[in-house]
């Protein structure tokens, strides 16, 4: 199984909740996190590329700076998918998740504040399979 490397690229989180509860996002507001998968669309262009990024999602412990952090903190990580590459992707695979069956979009805006999405979190009662050509998984080991 692959891991991610240094270079530059695009990301989604694929995170696990396995209780309901509140939290509060934010700028943006409080919501509601129900149990079942949660997948978060980024990327990771600067510097140490996706290895840094993933490897800060995957700790626990840091500074809530992103929306993401926030959910993070109260859920698993289960595994990362991953494409390597210069080229701005997130909305294009916020798109695809989207429209794929069972997606739920729980916060408008969230992940999203830097473009025109309606938001780069998504939400499935079910695991879901990656289905975006090119990408490569990487499984947590927690």
């Amino acid at each position: 199984m692959p891991e991610p490397n240094a270079k530059p690229g695009t990301y989604a989180l694929v995170l696990a909740a396995s209780k309901r509860q509140r939290i509060s996002v934010g700028k943006l507001r409080t919501f509601e996190v129900r149990p079942g998968f949660y997948v978060y669309v980024g990327s990771a262009l600067g510097p140490g590329g996706l290895a840094a990024r993933i490897g800060r999602h995957a700790r626990q412990e840091k500074t809530l700076r992103w929306h993401v952090d926030y959910l993070r903190a109260v859920t698993d990580l289960v595994e990362v998918w991953f494409r390597p590459g210069r080229q701005r992707r997130e909305c294009s695979w916020a798109e695809r998740l989207a429209g794929m069956p069972g997606a739920g979009t729980p916060m408008p805006g969230f992940g999203a504040s830097d473009c025109g999405c309606r938001s780069h979190l998504f939400y499935f009662e079910e695991r879901p399979m990656p289905t975006i050509a090119g990408i490569e998984v990487w499984r947590s080991a927690s």
